[in-house]
This record gives structure tokens, C-alpha cells and sequence, in this order.
């Protein structure tokens, strides 16, 4: 790390709302350009900066600072200055000299400890005194609250955004429980506190630490695993191995957080289970509300003339359903709650067609589906319009809340498409937001991966037996010549897929090594698949999906040299970094956090907000601070530079990040690695992505072992058990 001493020539450039700055300073009489954040700096301010030289592509050799630290002005024109800037409000050029005038080098002391004193000063009365302390003290406390944290070696972003919340009590809040900013400042998790405790001397057996690793226990469990809650012993060998202390420390935390309603516990399949309360909440919630959906919506229907308009619907586009399928279009028409589930070319979606043709008044069934491709491919087959969940709830910025929150939709009749995407979280949203006399009808696969976010949906709601479901085992007759259709099957029952048939859509190319694998995929990508697929824009709808994300055949490898290929640096070419990604004009990106308050607008002047994970775009402007990002082909977003976090590169996507996507082409790795990851539904999901073509690189051994693996990762979720708990509870009321 290098250090400059400087004297403040001016600010260039300044973000208020992150505090980015681009400033001109001298130093050892040559002029430099520093950038960072900071609190606002007046000119001829003396300030030494920490941190290391970095060659611009566009504006070349600057200094990028990570800290900082100020001398206070000492001559009385420094001081004078100072009070000019413009940066203490009530305070000009000839007030300034008149305060230096009667105070001269004790000025900032006079101000600091006793700024009543400057009613002695011609001009300045009670109002304007008021003015002046509360803007004085603002950025002495914001330049020391920041001093502060930075010499703890908390980062100017993160150190901004705690001064921000906590004000003057920044640094007796950091002093006495740092674990605050976890619950009060989102964007700063655990380990960022743990590391800014241990830095100021916390005992790691303090309380607030010890609750906090536990919660923060919890919430990796349902952010990466997606578990609902765990059993006790694992949750404490869990906390007690992250925060190095012993288990009877943790026991007894763990203890006063149940008391303190903090953390439920309930007996889920004979686990002693901990929840954070408000998941415990949630899936209790969603149990009850939909077991009542199932008696409030139930509707007494003729069946012989639903039979009837089903026959006219077969014989106007010429098919024929089995049974299974017309008992689920059946069921539809009476059921209050039906959930909908078979694999790929089952017909899932020629029922949702048939059930919209039998809607008295189609205008009231509203369609809808977890993602914005899911909505998108739900709209394109069946013309009928289909919103992304939160956009049809409403989720409005200014409230922070869903508008449709306990207030129902105008719908006699709700068709929620993916319902394995999704999490707990949104569920309980959708059904507070359906009328009592709504029909919900849930589709989804079984057998694809569970939700990104915590829960299983789907998986719990079959396996409690108490919603009426229809379940699709037949392929429809249409999809039978498509190998992608059969082989899904083929590999969900344990059966090697077809490869290699002449005029297949279903291929292998056998590699002799990862790197080969790598190198394969990046020329398929490049060359070969945009010309065989002969499509507009063939490139971006091909998709690479692995199973892992580290390795030679990884996400974040294959995205960066699918990047080079695709999107290769240009001179000139503007280009922003952050952590480890480059980001360039033309780049496929995709976000990864739901984002309700990003906004949005289109080049047509519609604008909204909502940006969500697995959204993918295309970066359509790259500037000094942040970038613009393309999503659907027509919603742009501006992001600074600090919201990068939420992004990532998307030439290389996880197969759980793809679910509820459908691309032209998918290809894929298929080379092993860790048995928890290299899973038959897995595979399952990678190759139910695929619309046109699969592409498999890699050993056929490999695709054999993902095959013969069943295993499937347990999900610590209490859901099936709410839902027979409720059941019974309806029942004995009964």
C-alpha cells in the first residue's frame, strides 16, 4: 500500500448518494487525480491518502485510495479557506473572514467547544448560529466517525453507509455491540462484523458475538442451502466450529435467543428444530392459507360438460389427451387449490391452454410465473398475457411492501407456472394476495432442482398428500420425435441418454482432458453453434451451464474465457472492474439478489421497479462509475458502481441459477466433480433447459455417474409437517 500526502486542489466529480469522488490534488508539487470515498474536501485542505496506483484505460495514471486521514487546517488562510468552501452551510467568504478576524488560530476550537461565542460576529444571529453548528458538526463527526472505522480497516463504502445509519453514536454503537450493523444495515453480514469486532478488541466469547454467529448460522443455512431451520445439535456444532468457542457457550445463547423469541423450535420428523422465528412464521403460514384455499375455492361443477367443451378443444387443434390429463383439466375446473406436475413434454402447457379456453371469463385468470423468461415462454405459448409474480403483486418501492399484501387480485382463477423456483418467502406473498374464492392452480416438475431461496415448495406439498394433485407421466405425442424430451425421461428413470443421432438435437463430443473440455465449449460458443442454429442473435441464445463453479470447467473460469471469445477487450473501450469480474459493453450478465426498488424503464417511457435474481441482460453502456444493463430486450437499469455486487458475468451460468430459463441451446461439462453436486436431477434440470439443442462435453463415464447418483441434498424444511398439522386441525374442527 502506498501514501501520498496531498493538498486539495478540486473536486471533478462527486455521487452524493455513495460518496464517490474524483478529485485533483498536489502532491510534492506535481497534480494527481485520486479517487475513492470520501467526505467532501475543500480546496488547499491538507488530507493523506492510503492505498495504490492504477492505470486508467481511458484517463490513466490515478491513485485509488482506500483510506484517508486529515490534518486540520493550522494557518488562519488555511482556516479561512476552510470556512469558505462552501461545505459549512451559513458560512461565505466575507462571514468567514469575519470569524477569523475575531477568533483567529482559536477558531475551530471556538466553533467545536464553544460555538455560542459567534453571535459575537457581526451577521450571524440565533438562526443562522443553529444553521452553522448543525452543518459544522456533520462533517466533523462524518470525517471522524469515518477516521475511525478506516483505522479499523472497514472499507469508505462500508464505513459511509455506518456512519449514515448511526450518526453521532457511530462510534459508541462500534465500541460497545459492532453485531448491530448485521441486523440494522443490509449489505453487511456477519463475518464483516466479526472481523470489525476482533479488530477492536470484542472477546470472542462476548454474547452479542456468540448470538449473532448462531443467527448468522441460520440464515447461510436458508441463503445457501435452503434450509427452513436446523436441528439443534448440528446448529450449535455448526456455530461452535465458525466462532472457535465451546458448544455449552453456544447452548446457553442459543437458549436465551428462544426466550427471547429470537428463534422458535418445534419437532419436525424428530428433529429438535431450530428456526429463526419469522421462517417458522412463514411456513405456517403458507400451510394454512392454502389448506383453506382448498375448501373456500372448491366449486361444484357438471362434469359431463366440461368432458364435453374438452372433447371440442381436442378436436379443434387435433390432439388427444389421456386420461391423466383430462382428469387434471377436470380437477381444475372444481378443485380450490390443484397443483399441476409432470416433466417435460407431458402437456403441461396444452392443459393450461385448455383450461383457459374452458374460463367463463378468460380476463379474470391471470397467469403467472417466479422469473421473467418463465412469464416470457408462458405468455409465448399461450397468448395469453402472464406476469412475473412480483410484478402482478405490485411490489411498491415507496412502501417497501407488496400492494397486494391482504388485499386479493381481481381473478376468479390464479395459474402459477414454476412453482418449483419458488421460495418460501414469495409464496406467502402470492397467497396473501388471493381472494378466498380464487382457484389456484400450481404447476411445476417435481423433479427439478428446489428453489434458489429457502423452502421446497413443490417437493413438501406433494408429500404432505393434503392439496389434490394431478401427476403428468405420459409424454404428449407431439414431443416424441425430440431427444431432448425422451432422453430428460431417460435420464430421470436412470436410463443413459441418446447421443449422436443423425438430425438429433441431443450430441456428445468426447474430450481427452478439462482444459480440452474448456476449450471445446469456448469454440462451440464462438463458431460452430451460431451457424447451426441459424438464429438472429444465435450467440446469446446459447447457453453454458456447469455443474460446478471452481475448476478448469467451473462458471467463473468458463466465464471468463467465454468472455474473451465472445466479448474481447477493445482499445479504448471503457471497462470497469469489480472484485474479480471485468465488465464490458456487450457483456451477458445476469443479477443475482432480488432487488424491488431497482428502477426500470424502457426506451418507449414506461418505467417500474424490480430487478430480480436470475434476471439475464445485456450491458448496453459502460461509464466512469457504473454501467446500463438491457433485461427482456427492452428494460433498462442503471447501475453504480457500489450495486455491482448484484451482478455477475452470464456466458457460464450454475444450473440452479438457470431454472425457469429456456434457451435455443444449452451445453454443458460434463467432466465430474463432487458427488453432493454431480446429481441426477441436476443433470435433469441442465438438460430440461434446452429448447433446440443440447451439447454435452466432456467423458461419458462422467455423464454415467450423474445418472446412477440419486442422491438428492435434504432440505431442513417443516412445510409438510404444517400442512398435516393443519389438515388434522381442519378435520377436528369439522
Amino acid at each position: 500500500m502506498s501514501t501520498i500526502e496531498t493538498t486539495i486542489v478540486d473536486t471533478i466529480f462527486r455521487n452524493d448518494s455513495n460518496q464517490y469522488s474524483v478529485i485533483q490534488v498536489q502532491s510534492k508539487g506535481e497534480e494527481i487525480t485520486v479517487v475513492g470515498n470520501f467526505p467532501e474536501f475543500f480546496s488547499g485542505e491538507h488530507v493523506v491518502f492510503f492505498g495504490n496506483w492504477d492505470e486508467h484505460p481511458l484517463y490513466g495514471r490515478q491513485f485509488k485510495a482506500s483510506s484517508f486521514k486529515t490534518e486540520q487546517p493550522s494557518t488562519l488562510s488555511s482556516i479561512e479557506k476552510y470556512l469558505s468552501s462552501g461545505l459549512i452551510k451559513g458560512v461565505g467568504p466575507s462571514t468567514a473572514n469575519r470569524i477569523v478576524e475575531n477568533f483567529g488560530l482559536e477558531t475551530l476550537e471556538i466553533i467545536t467547544y464553544h460555538p455560542e461565542r459567534l453571535l459575537e460576529v457581526s451577521g450571524i444571529g440565533q438562526k443562522r448560529l443553529e444553521q452553522i453548528i448543525i452543518s459544522f458538526n456533520e462533517q466533523i463527526l462524518s470525517r471522524k466517525a469515518m477516521m475511525f472505522l478506516q483505522f479499523y480497516d472497514i472499507s469508505p463504502t462500508i464505513a459511509l453507509r455506518i456512519t449514515k445509519y448511526y450518526g453521532e453514536e457511530t462510534e459508541n454503537i462500534m465500541r460497545t455491540n459492532p453485531y448491530r450493523v448485521v441486523d440494522d444495515i443490509q449489505g453487511i453480514g456477519f463475518l464483516t462484523a466479526d472481523r470489525i469486532a476482533q479488530s477492536m478488541g470484542i472477546p470472542p466469547q462476548s454474547p452479542f458475538r456468540i448470538q449473532s454467529g448462531l443467527s448468522h448460522v441460520l440464515f447461510q443455512a436458508a441463503n445457501e442451502q435452503g434450509h427452513t431451520y436446523l436441528p439443534r445439535d448440528i446448529l450449535i456444532s455448526q456455530a461452535a466450529a465458525l466462532l472457535k468457542v465451546e458448544s455449552n457457550l453456544v447452548e446457553v445463547q442459543m437458549q436465551s435467543m428462544l426466550l427471547s423469541k429470537t428463534f422458535t423450535n418445534a419437532y419436525i420428523n424428530e428433529d429438535d428444530a431450530i428456526f429463526l422465528t419469522y421462517m417458522y412464521a412463514t411456513e405456517k403460514e403458507i400451510a394454512v392459507r392454502l389448506r383453506r384455499q382448498v375448501d373456500s375455492a372448491k366449486k361444484s361443477v357438471d362434469s359431463s360438460q366440461i368432458l364435453s367443451k374438452i372433447e371440442d378443444f381436442e378436436k379443434k387443434f387435433n390432439i388427444e389427451f389421456s386420461s391423466s390429463q383430462k382428469a387434471a383439466v377436470l380437477s381444475a375446473t372444481q378443485e380450490g387449490v390443484l397443483i399441476i406436475t409432470g416433466g417435460p413434454g407431458t402437456g403441461k402447457t396444452t392443459l393450461i391452454n385448455c383450461i383457459l379456453n374452458l374460463m367463463e371469463n378468460p380476463k379474470k385468470t391471470f397467469l403467472a410465473a417466479p422469473t421473467g423468461r418463465a412469464a416470457k415462454r408462458m405468455e409465448e405459448a399461450t397468448g395469453h398475457e402472464a406476469k412475473t409474480i412480483h410484478r402482478m403483486l405490485s411490489f411498491s418501492a415507496e412502501t417497501g411492501a407488496f400492494q397486494y399484501d391482504d388485499t386479493p387480485l381481481d381473478c376468479e382463477c390464479l395459474i402459477v407456472d414454476e412453482v418449483s423456483m419458488i421460495d418460501i418467502f414469495l409464496m406467502r406473498n402470492l397467497l396473501r394476495a388471493v381472494e378466498h374464492n380464487t382457484r389456484l392452480i400450481l404447476v411445476g416438475d417435481a423433479d427439478q432442482l428446489p428453489s434458489v431461496g429457502a423452502g421446497n415448495i413443490l417437493k413438501d406439498i406433494l408429500s404432505s398428500s393434503v392439496i389434490p394433485t394431478c401427476k403428468l407421466t405420459e409424454i404428449f405425442r407431439q414431443d416424441e420425435e425430440s431427444s431432448i424430451v425422451i432422453n430428460a425421461h431417460r435420464i430421470n428413470h436412470g436410463e443413459i441418454p441418446y447421443v449422436n443421432k443423425k438430425n438429433g438435437d441431443f450430441f456428445m463430443l468426447h474430450s481427452q482432458s478439462a482444459e480440452q473440455t474448456a476449450s471445446t465449449i469456448v469454440s462451440l460458443c464462438a463458431k460452430r453453434l451460431p451457424a447451426y442454429l441459424k438464429e438472429e442473435n444465435g450467440d446469446a441464445n446459447i447457453q453454458v451451464l456447469a455443474p460446478t463453479k471452481k475448476g478448469a470447467c467451473g462458471v467463473n473460469r468458463l466465464n471468463k474465457l467465454l468472455q474473451d471469445a465472445l466479448n474481447p477487450r477493445r482499445k479504448d473501450a471503457l471497462e470497469i472492474n469489480y472484485n474479480d469480474i471485468t465488465f464490458r459493453k456487450g457483456d451477458k450478465v445476469i443479477h443475482t439478489r432480488n432487488d424491488y426498488q431497482l428502477e426500470w424503464e424502457t426506451n418507449d417511457g414506461e418505467n417500474g421497479t424490480g430487478v430480480f435474481n436470475g434476471d439475464i441482460g445485456f450491458v448496453v453502456n459502460v461509464y466512469e462509475e457504473g454501467l446500463t444493463v438491457c433485461f427482456d430486450e427492452s428494460k433498462l437499469v442503471d447501475y453504480e458502481y457500489k450495486q455491482l455486487e448484484d451482478l455477475d458475468l452470464a456466458y457460464c451460468l450454475s444450473v440452479h441459477k438457470s431454472q425457469g430459463s429456456e434457451f435455443s441451446a444449452v451445453v454443458m461439462p460434463v467432466i465430474g466433480g463432487p458427488p453432493m453436486l454431480m446429481t441426477r436431477n441436476l443433470f435433469y434440470t441442465a438438460m430440461t433447459r434446452a429448447r433446440k439443442l443440447v451439447v454435452l462435453v466432456g467423458y461419458m463415464s462422467a455423464v454415467e455417474k450423474m445418472i446412477n447418483n440419486e442422491y438428492v441434498s435434504r432440505r431442513y424444511t417443516s412445510l409438510e409437517e404444517q400442512l398435516i398439522s393443519t389438515q388434522l386441525n381442519f378435520a377436528n374442527a369439522e
